[in-house]
């Protein structure tokens, strides 16, 4: 079987056979054959010759340029006293070619077979780079060139085709950063048609694509373009919306496409050209006529650090160049002929570290001509040559001479700027900083002059000149407030703001309207028909009608208050006046009693504060304090349930008869829609049955249709439906969730530069007092309000007043801490007297008699001194407060109260404080 690469590469070897034989007879004997030997002979050891073909054409700059250079590079490597005892030396081949790739194909097959060179340096395009790459591979000869690009074909397809230049498609990351750094969305690259390209282009846009710019176009030129091509070219780019170019050209194609756009205006203020490596030699090597066209271009070059070694070498070349070529203005060489003096000298060193090997080319017996195939075999001392090559480094005339998957590595470039008749040098790209101003640092760039003679960085984009928008208006029959035709001309809300957007534009839009109808002011499709894409977008909304459900019954009085509310409000009451009758009942008689009357008394207290009844007097501060803000609660507490009851009672309970769209789908309602509009896709999306969808074509219908239940729902855009609610204001609402998609807007075509720059306008003019006066034209000036099931009356929860709540809460149980802690701080001598008692029975009983029996501001005064005897009945809790009091002496002031006799809270006078529970227990003892 024969494998891919060999059913590519075979058909192209047998094109080039026949091709050679049919052109050897009439351009071999026209080949020019020059041969420079390397080293002085007589000077030193005899060295052994390296054959090494060289394939440029003299008659081009760039190899007229490049093989001066190589010239001295033979002569500073071998008069180097570093090289004096080398054994080897080179021995350049030159074959003078013209640009055909036949004519080199032929050029190589002759050096391969009849001067068994060991390498060859060349060619010098891409197209003939095809050719001899294929010669390479079959000969195990490499084939080193400082100029073309690699074939269309990876160097493990190539394995002996060397570039001693930078990687071509390394620029494309520069450009992306460039484009990237000035906020450029849209690039178009404008390239010529050839083999040079071929790789590079790819590159670009992935680079450009990864940075998220588009490239919306690609312009190619044929390498044989005419003047009236190139016309018809800038014509086809005046109508493109970008303004950023990315050029690589011939020098030829190029000094003309530029004359062209200078004078079709392209090369103004607003437009962005980047020059590729590759054209930013053309100001080398033509001077004045590109300076000329080419004003305010920005264009790469890989950097080169200016040493000395390299101003000296400039300067002999200097010489040498005008000497051979009087007349010209050329004065220092391109990258590229740097490149040519590195790879000379780069083979030097290689073939001297490979050591001599005589060459070794297997010839067949046959001997058909000067481009006999058969007669090429592999050269095993060239196969070496190669493989010390791609090991040299070291430092050259264009920088660090180092080979990395067949190319030169790249580091650095320049980014340079064409003003007048100078390159300035701008900035720098490296792979740490980026674009930066400076190779060790971040810093920004210098300022550019762009076309034009502006400083301020081009938007990236222009609007088309001499072109009018042609703008689609859909026929809103039933809504005509938004958009309508009288009298041929167009008119509405939608209308009228897309005017103030335009007008507030820093540049004039021409346009014109277009109706997108059948002449009957019907639409002519719907809006998928009109638009592809919409990028603004609006809200889609359910309205629904709306019923008074207040029903008013026995129990209408509960409603203010949730179940939840009421317990709690009910556990508080009982708890606060707990609290109340705990710290008040020891010192107050109005809190004492037989049990029933005291449970009374905390119900009747607690409960007669919702209406300020209380008539206890309250003689204890802590529960004065917890009084004052139970009160409080109470207050808020009560006017909260009276306005929520007042708004039960006479307020319309409007609630909507739908509340969300799963329920109109469960229960198999019909959903109404604006005809022509984009909802049916919509709808079919929410899993709505094609069968319940009605259109509707107007406000009426709207109306008609949910006032009949014919619909249970109608979906529509949000501002319809708020033009339609400004005249059916009190029978309907909006419900459910805003549902964001694709809507209400304007459309423009993918991509266009016109969506950022009109959104942008109308967020500016959405907020100002034009666009609230077009909304009221719009609404008729009337308000509706939004009468959806949140808004309408609901009653009061315990979340509600849960921060009152807390706050009574905490206040009446640091209340009751604290009146424990005293009481207990008051009687230390009975807690002191019963710590010998061990049985959690008695320390009960003795706490039960502190905060049960307690001092009685109010009771009877007793002298201590005339007290022979008290008789003190142990108290429960649940006993009569009131102690009688036995044996008193004759003589004393204190006479026996009948049990039957009362006396009135207002006419009682108190004493002194009664005998504590301590006293009567220690006289007892």
């Amino acid at each position: 079987m024969v494998s891919s690469g060999a059913r590519l590469t075979i058909p192209m070897l047998l094109v080039v056979v026949l091709l050679l034989l049919l052109c050897s007879l009439g351009i071999h004997g026209q080949r020019v054959d020059v041969v420079v030997d390397g080293g002085n002979q007589a000077a030193g050891p005899r060295r052994r010759a390296v054959d090494v073909g060289v394939i440029l054409d003299r008659t081009t700059w760039l190899g007229n340029i490049s093989w001066a250079c190589m010239e001295l590079a033979m002569e500073d490597f071998y008069a180097d006293r570093r090289h004096a005892g080398f054994r080897t030396r080179l021995r350049l081949h030159l074959r003078d070619t013209r640009l055909d790739a036949v004519e080199a194909a032929s050029a190589g097959v002759d050096l391969l077979k009849n001067v068994h060179v060991q390498a060859i340096i060349g060619p010098q395009t891409s197209a003939q780079a095809k050719f001899l790459a294929e010669l390479g591979n079959k000969s195990s000869v490499p084939i080193i060139s400082f100029s073309a690009n690699s074939p269309c074909r990876s160097p493990s397809q190539s394995p002996y085709f060397i570039r001693t230049a930078w990687n071509d498609s390394s620029q494309a990351e520069v450009i992306a950063s460039l484009v990237q750094k000035f906020n450029w969305r849209d690039v178009i690259p404008v390239i010529e048609d050839d083999d040079s390209n071929t790789r590079f282009i790819p590159d670009l846009v992935d680079a450009l694509r990864k940075a998220e710019i588009r490239v919306s176009h690609r312009c190619k030129i044929h390498p044989s373009a005419e003047e009236d091509d190139l016309q018809k070219i800038i014509l086809s780019l005046k109508e493109k919306w970008t303004s950023v170019f990315v050029v690589r050209m011939s020098y030829d194609v190029a000094l003309r496409f530029f004359k062209h756009a200078k004078d079709e205006g392209m090369m103004g203020q607003g437009f962005v050209w980047i020059a590729a490596h590759g054209l930013t030699d053309i100001f080398d090597i033509v001077g004045s006529p590109a300076y000329d066209v080419m004003q305010g271009v920005i264009g790469l070059k890989p950097y080169v650090n200016d040493t000395k070694q390299l101003q000296n070498f400039k300067q002999r070349w200097r010489i040498k160049y005008q000497t051979e070529n009087p007349g010209t203005s050329l004065s220092e060489p391109t990258i590229s002929g740097l490149y040519a003096y590195d790879t000379v000298w780069a083979l030097a060193v290689a073939a001297e570290r490979a050591g001599y090997v005589n060459s070794d080319f297997l010839l067949s017996e046959k001997n058909n001509g000067s481009t006999d195939f058969d007669r090429i075999s592999t050269s095993k001392a060239a196969n070496k040559l190669q493989g010390t090559l791609l090991n040299i480094d070291f430092l050259g005339m264009s920088g660090k001479f180092h080979i990395q998957d067949m190319h030169l590595l790249s580091t650095t470039y320049e980014i340079i700027n064409i003003v007048g008749k100078e390159k300035r040098v701008v900035g720098f790209w490296t792979p740490k900083f980026n674009i930066s101003r400076s190779l060790s640092t971040e810093a920004d760039i210098d300022a550019i002059i762009w076309p034009g003679g502006n400083t301020a960085t081009p938007k990236g984009w222009l609007f088309p000149m001499n072109k009018t928008l042609k703008i689609g208006v859909p026929a809103k029959p039933g809504f005509s407030g938004f958009i309508k035709l009288e009298n041929g001309i167009f008119k509405g809300f939608c209308i009228d703001v897309f005017k103030e957007v335009t007008d507030a534009l820093p540049y004039k839009i021409l346009y014109r309207y277009e109706q997108f109808g059948n002449g009957k002011g019907e639409s002519n499709g719907t809006y998928d028909e009109l638009v592809y894409n919409v990028y603004l977008k609006s809200g889609v909304r359910m309205l629904v009608p709306v019923q008074d459900r207040r029903q008013k019954t026995a129990w209408t009085f509960l409603q203010p208050l949730t179940a939840d509310l009421w317990l709690g409000a009910g556990a508080f009451f009982i708890f606060t006046g707990f609290v109340v009758w705990f710290i008040e009942h020891r010192t107050n008689e109005g809190f004492r009693g037989p049990p029933v009357s005291q449970i009374g008394s905390v119900f009747y207290f607690s409960f007669s504060t919702l209406v300020f009844a209380h008539r206890e007097k309250i003689v204890n501060n802590l529960s004065r304090i917890v009084l004052v803000i139970w009160i409080f609660v109470v207050l808020i507490l009560q006017q909260s349930y009276t306005a929520s009851l007042s708004s039960i009672l006479t307020v319309e309970q409007l609630r909507p008869t739908v509340t969300n769209l799963d329920e109109v789908i469960r229960k198999g309602g019909n959903v109404g829609y604006l005809n022509d509009s984009f909802m049916p896709g919509l709808l079919k999306r929410l899993k709505i049955d094609e069968s319940k969808l009605i259109a509707l074509d107007s406000p009426d219908e709207y109306n008609e249709a949910l006032s009949t239940g014919r619909v249970a729902v109608v979906v529509d855009e949000i501002p319809y439906l708020k033009v339609f609610l400004s005249k059916y204001c009190h029978n309907y609402t909006l419900v459910g969730p805003t549902y964001k998609f694709d809507g209400f807007g304007f459309a423009f075509p993918r991509g266009s530069p016109l969506t950022a720059e009109i959104s942008r306008e109308i967020l500016n003019f959405a907020s100002s007092d034009r666009m609230a006066q077009l909304e009221k034209e719009l609404y008729r000036n009337r308000t509706c309000p939004q009468k959806d099931e949140s808004e309408t009356s609901s009653s009061l929860t315990l979340r509600s007043f849960l921060g009152l709540f807390i706050i009574t809460g905490s206040s009446s149980l640091l209340a009751l801490i604290l009146h424990v802690v005293i009481t207990l701080y008051n009687h230390r001598p009975d807690l002191s007297s019963a710590s010998s008692q061990s049985s959690w029975c008695g320390w009960f009983a003795i706490l039960l008699r502190i905060f049960h029996g307690g001092d009685r501001p109010n009771a009877p005064q007793m002298d201590e001194n005339t007290i022979t005897n008290v008789n003190v009945t142990t108290e429960s809790p649940w006993s009569t407060p009131n102690h009688i009091v036995e044996n008193v002496e004759p003589g004393s002031d204190m006479e026996s109260i009948p049990e039957e006799e009362t006396l009135d809270r207002e006419d009682f006078v108190q004493g002194p404080d009664p005998p504590s529970f301590a006293y009567m227990h220690s006289e007892r003892g």
